[in-house]
Formats: C-alpha cells, sequence, structure tokens
C-alpha cells in the first residue's frame, strides 16, 4: 500500500519510520526540509506542554518516553535521558503526568533556589534536534523511504497516486485542511555555549515569567516564550536579553556562556490534537496527526503508533 505522509518535522518522520518498520510503502513529501522545519529549533525535552486532552497526551507521552530512552542507547541520534528539576513558586500537587516517570520524587527545601516553595525533580529524555532529525532522515531513507521537498496545496493533489494520506502539516493544516482551530504559539530561544550545566531547570510558574535551561553536549538552549497567536519569526532583541536575564538568576554559570545564535518557532496549537482517521471516499484513507502544542517531540512516538495502528485497522 502506497502511503504519503506530508510534513517532514518530527511527526512525519516518526509516523513514517513506524509505518515502513511495519512493512508500508510510506514516503514524505514537505515544503521545508530538516534543518528549516519547526522541529529542529525546538529545546526539546520530554515535557507534555500545551498539548491537550490529558488523557491521551499521557499515553502518547508514556510511549513516547520509552521509545527514548532507548533510543538514549543509539550512537549519533542526539538523545540522552538527564536529571533536573521543575520549580513553583507556591505548593503545587504532583503533575497529571507523573506515572510516566520513573525517577520522579519531589524536591527537598535545600534544592529549590531562593523564593521558590516547591517543585519536583525527574529523569527525562533530551533531544538535540539537529542531530536527531538528520538520525530520522536516515533511518527513514535507510528503510526504503523517499523524502521530497515539495509545497501541497490540496488533498487531492496528495491523493495522487496514494490510497493513504497521513497529514503531519503542523500548523500548515490550517490551509491544508481548512482548521481554523489552530493557532500560532510563538516561542523563542536563545542558544548559548555550554558551561558545564548538567541537569534541566524548568520555571513556568516563577515571578520572571517562563523560564527554563536546557543543556546539551555543547550547548544549552535558553527559553523562553510562550505567546497564542504571535507569528512573527524574527528574534526580539529585548526578549532575548529578558531570556538571558532570567536564566542568568537561576543559574549564574550562564553569565560566562557565550550566545551562539537566537532562534523563534511557531509551535502547532490546538484546543486537541487531532489524531483520527478519516474516509474523504469509498477508496482514500486520510489520516490526521497534528496540533500538538509545545509536545510535538514528546509525543511523536506515541502519536506514530497510534497513526500504524489505525492505518492497519483500516487496510
Amino acid at each position: 500500500m502506497d502511503i504519503l505522509v506530508i510534513g517532514c518535522g518530527v511527526s512525519g518522520l516518526s509516523c513514517g519510520i513506524r509505518l515502513r518498520e511495519a512493512g508500508f510503502d510510506a514516503h514524505i513529501w514537505a515544503r521545508a526540509l530538516p534543518p528549516h522545519t519547526t522541529s529542529n529549533i525546538a529545546a526539546a525535552i520530554w515535557y507534555p506542554y500545551k498539548a491537550y486532552p490529558e488523557e491521551l497526551v499521557g499515553r502518547w507521552a508514556a510511549i513516547a518516553y520509552g521509545d527514548f530512552v532507548q533510543l538514549a542507547q543509539v550512537a549519533g541520534s542526539g538523545v540522552c535521558v538527564r536529571s533536573g528539576i521543575e520549580i513553583f513558586p507556591t505548593p503545587v500537587p504532583d503533575p497529571w503526568w507523573r506515572d510516566a516517570l520513573p525517577g520522579f520524587h519531589r524536591a527537598t527545601p535545600e534544592k529549590l533556589p531562593p523564593g521558590y516553595q516547591d517543585g519536583y525533580i525527574f529523569e527525562a529524555p533530551v533531544i538535540e534536534m539537529p542531530i536527531y532529525l538528520d538520525y530520522l532522515v536516515r533511518r527513514f531513507e535507510s528503510l526504503g523511504g523517499q523524502i521530497e521537498m515539495r509545497a501541497i496545496t490540496s488533498l487531492d493533489e496528495a491523493f495522487v497516486g496514494h490510497p493513504v494520506v497521513v497529514n503531519c502539516a503542523g500548523l500548515g493544516a490550517r490551509d491544508l485542511v481548512g482548521d481554523a482551530t489552530l493557532y500560532a504559539i510563538q516561542g523563542q530561544v536563545v542558544r548559548v555555549t555550554q558551561v558545564g550545566i548538567e541537569h534541566f531547570i524548568l520555571d513556568d510558574y516563577g515571578p520572571r515569567g517562563l523560564t527554563y535551561v536546557v543543556p546539551r553536549s555543547n550547548d544549552c538552549v535558553l527559553g523562553g516564550t510562550s505567546e497564542d497567536g504571535h507569528e512573527s519569526l524574527v528574534p526580539d532583541p529585548a526578549v532575548a536579553a529578558a531570556i538571558l536575564e532570567r536564566c542568568i538568576a537561576l543559574d549564574p554559570r550562564l553569565r560566562d556562556a557565550d550566545v551562539l545564535s537566537h532562534h523563534v518557532g511557531l509551535r502547532p496549537g490546538r484546543p486537541a490534537v487531532r489524531l483520527e482517521a478519516e474516509r474523504p471516499a469509498p477508496d482514500r484513507l486520510l489520516v490526521h496527526n497534528y496540533g500538538h502544542g509545545g509536545a510535538g517531540v514528546t509525543l511523536s512516538w506515541g502519536c506514530a503508533h497510534d497513526v500504524l495502528r489505525m492505518i492497519t485497522k483500516h487496510s
């Protein structure tokens, strides 16, 4: 069965790999290829951020967690498992996704920065996206998959020669399938040199605003912003300066870091992830897989699992 996957970000590549591993003849078309995709600039730590509904997101995230832990053992994948802390200015209950993590525990007071009253420590996969996307492309192509840079203006075009289409177009699904519920969630980050930081820090509710430090092998990604409806891809110098100030306040070692680059990406926000199958015609099967918010990487393998299940069911 010929299957066309639309989109070459982390969702499209994960689906393509799962389908080819299951014996389907899957190929990818995309208007942008790595490294020019939204996925490429993500800080990419496993964390189910701004994705709904919780019960499905939790299951998809748990599946992906297991896959990423295995990938951390694969040389050249760009995946490693790091420990870190999420901090809060007031006491909080355990997160709804805690059961997906084997090493979750509450932070003791001495582990918290000044001004914070609660937090939890856990291990999570950290994915270096430039390395990881290149790994996924190589893995997909090694399975016989072909990737073509091609803008698609209609699903009718996609269905020519492909009885099954998987829509992983991300924010592009607004135009491709007329989904008015999709909206951009703008995120800006600063990439700096690695200054000996081993553990990530997440602060979504502190007085300074959204702040995170995600260490990687040779650099650190500092964030960030989460602006619903903002679609500019131009980094704002004032925002970058504020990000640096907030991150240095959490880890003063970052004062010695050199700025390497600035990036802005648009997360595909939606009231709920759209992962469903439909038949636009008796001889056509369309599977949607988009609207992952800030959790596209976190949910990638779990959603790919369900895409494969849906296609197998309807085959």
